[in-house]
């Protein structure tokens, strides 16, 4: 029951982030296909639909770009000495289309190969399965460090595989997780420096003209603010977020 559970989520948010226009009807089919829906009444089909759909967040945030991006956008906020601008709506707005072009390769693949057939009837919810978690393990194992995936084993007291393409979803994924925290706090601290300087270069002119009164930030800030916005700072760091997974 739970093995099925975790591959029609999967599944789901495969034929979801694919822009399946009817993701709600796929997944219903999926799951009574599974053989899990398949003794309910039709209200609690829909339910069950619904419960399922929303775990579909938590394997966006676990097994996709989504993580990094978001956190480097909301610490380039607080770099800039904004607390709420932009909102954090705007942020997350962002941070789902960037997820979204930096994982379009994997889930073109996965639909070709995994949802397209198996719609089609030409082969079964395992072998799609299977065949779509190729791709996205592959994605996930590109961008997980090895003293990450190994610091998660030894926490399962579990001996490290010859092939880590064989490891389970259980460990690659909060393994990946670590690597993507880890990656996002480093482009941050690059980012924070130029930031940094800019403080510290204003709080040294005002103290230089004994201004000590007027605090360095309501002077700071509409410098970083107008620099930022000179370079093109918004779509420069899109840009480099992007290309940090390729």
């Amino acid at each position: 029951m739970i093995r099925n559970t975790v591959l029609v989520i999967f599944l789901g948010l495969m034929s979801y982030s694919a822009g399946a226009s009817e993701s709600a009807e796929s997944l219903l089919s999926i799951a009574s296909n599974s053989g899990m829906l398949n003794d309910l009444a039709p209200e609690l089909k829909v339910a069950g639909t619904l419960t399922l759909m929303s775990f579909l967040p938590i394997a966006l945030i676990a097994m996709t770009a989504f993580t990094r991006i978001i956190i480097v956008l909301s610490m380039l906020r607080h770099a800039l000495g904004l607390q709420q601008t932009p909102p954090n709506m705007v942020i997350l707005t962002l941070s789902l289309f960037l997820t979204f072009y930096t994982m379009l390769p994997v889930w073109e693949k996965v639909e070709d190969n995994a949802i397209r057939p198996y719609a089609a009837q030409e082969i079964e919810l395992e072998a799609a399965i299977e065949e779509g978690a190729v791709y996205v393990k592959q994605f996930m194992i590109s961008q997980t460090r090895e003293e990450d995936f190994e610091a998660v084993l030894s926490m399962a007291n579990v001996t490290v595989p010859n092939d880590v393409e064989n490891v389970s979803f259980s460990y690659l994924v909060p393994a990946f997780l670590l690597s993507e925290l880890t990656t996002a706090f480093k482009i941050a601290f690059v980012i924070f420096i130029p930031f940094l300087l800019v403080d510290l270069v204003v709080a040294s002119v005002l103290m230089s003209l004994g201004m000590i009164m007027l605090p360095p930030i309501s002077i700071a800030l509409p410098i970083k603010v107008m620099l930022f916005v000179l370079i093109d700072g918004w779509a420069l760091v899109s840009q480099s977020l992007v290309s940090s997974f390729s």
